[in-house]
């Protein structure tokens, strides 16, 4: 074993990360700045409480729950930088996919349709070529807020987790972002997300925020191109571009 510690630290696998969620330990999971009061609002809640409970039952059960950080999207972007969320609606449920991130998947794994849509509608032209890596661990860091309102999933099972409490959080944050965010672009593809609207254009507009709320459908290949709102066509990131930098936040995408 000693040989070969030195091959995985030049490989860094001496901290590989595993593909799922292993054990529930919240208070372990790392935030960056501004998050924390609200996380920890909404552990210490009755919803809190029982969506521990519920996930440790699961995890005891023997289920297969990813991804393995569920505050990931919280970890890489600071309350203070957030100029942008995109919302989606729970992980990805394939092995090794979910990273934290909305509609992110791991460096590695094929581009989900979803976000190749996605890519699709960032491009400057249809001659550009598209990205082979579906990672936006990029985007995070730079102040785009992928936020998903249910953080964890069970493997093959897509909404598994929803009604759980992660909505009570999540609402909360969006709440946060939209009260002390300004300026701040809101992309809710789908009626999921668009359902988060009214929260966000009144909380924003009682605290004096500016808020850019763009909605179209879901990127997903089932509705990406029809009506009423097509995701393809939709101009949100051309949007989003104009607007940030007409306000002094150029670059986000």
């Amino acid at each position: 074993m000693a040989a070969t510690a030195p091959i995985q630290a030049s490989l860094g696998l001496e901290t590989a990360e595993p593909e799922r969620l292993l054990r529930w330990e919240p208070e372990n999971w790392p935030l960056a700045p501004g998050w924390q009061p609200t996380v920890s609002a909404f552990l210490g809640s009755t919803a809190g409480l029982r969506l521990a409970s519920f996930i440790r039952e699961r995890l005891a059960a023997g289920a297969t729950i990813y991804p393995p950080r569920p505050f990931r999207a919280l970890e890489l972007t600071p309350l203070h930088t957030v100029r942008a969320v995109i919302l989606g609606q729970d992980p990805y449920h394939g092995p090794g996919q979910a990273e934290g991130l909305a509609f992110s998947v791991r460096q590695g794994v094929r581009v989900p349709p979803s976000l190749r849509n996605i890519f699709k509608e960032l491009r400057g032209s249809p001659d550009e070529a598209l990205p082979q890596q579906g990672s936006l661990v990029a985007w995070a860091r730079r102040g785009v807020l992928l936020l998903n309102t249910s953080l964890t999933v069970e493997g093959g099972a897509a909404g598994s987790h929803a009604k759980k409490g992660w909505e009570v959080l999540t609402d909360a944050l969006l709440g946060q972002v939209a009260a002390e965010a300004s300026p701040c672009v809101y992309m809710l593809w789908g009626a999921h997300a668009q359902a988060k609207a009214g929260l966000i254009e009144e909380t924003a507009a009682g605290h004096g925020r500016e808020a850019l709320v763009l909605q179209a459908n879901h990127p997903s290949p089932l509705s990406a191109s029809r009506p009423p709102a097509p995701f393809l066509g939709c101009g949100h990131f051309a949007l989003a571009r104009d607007w940030l930098s007409a306000r002094g936040h150029p670059g986000l995408f």
